[in-house]
């Protein structure tokens, strides 16, 4: 987890693969194994990376 983790980057989009209904979110931030984004139907959330499998969205249209 912690490679695909590696490569996201603020601006980013990704979704949570356990919580769909949280729709398409925006890294913030990716510092220290911490990954900060923003869900528009979940808001804010932080992530310990070691532990998160986010997965990255490419064409978030």
């Amino acid at each position: 987890m912690n490679d695909l983790n590696a490569i996201l980057a603020p601006g980013m989009f990704v979704t949570h693969p356990d919580h769909p209904e949280w729709g398409t979110g925006q890294v913030q931030s990716n510092a220290a194994g911490k990954i900060t984004v923003n869900f528009p139907d979940q808001g804010k959330v932080v992530f310990n990376g070691a532990q998160a499998a986010l997965i990255p969205v490419f064409d978030p249209s």
